[in-house]
């Protein structure tokens, strides 16, 4: 893919980003660099190649899944400024 000044400039104006007229030539290299980079990895072969889910062969360990109430309510509510019911009272912000 070739970059060109108008396509920095398109860049700048979509990230929200001023760029000085002196630093475009020098990031639309930098750029350039980058999708030439990656043109390279797409040459590697990885047939065969499983794909990673982590970097790391461990697994995290599991617990089991067990649904309950909470049966916190009580202990919850004890941090509430006001409350009604069971439930939170909390100022109006739609009106």
């Amino acid at each position: 893919m070739a970059l060109n000044q108008e396509t920095i400039k398109n860049l700048s104006s979509l990230s929200r980003l001023r760029l000085p007229a002196e630093r475009e030539a020098k990031i639309l290299g930098d750029l350039q660099s980058i999708l030439d980079w990656v043109e390279q990895l797409k040459e590697v072969n990885i047939d065969g190649v499983e794909p990673l889910v982590s970097v790391t062969e461990g697994t995290a360990p599991m617990r089991e899944d067990v649904v309950t109430d909470g049966g916190l309510q009580t202990e919850l509510m004890a941090n509430a400024p006001e409350q009604v019911q069971g439930f939170y009272v909390v100022p109006k912000v739609v009106e």
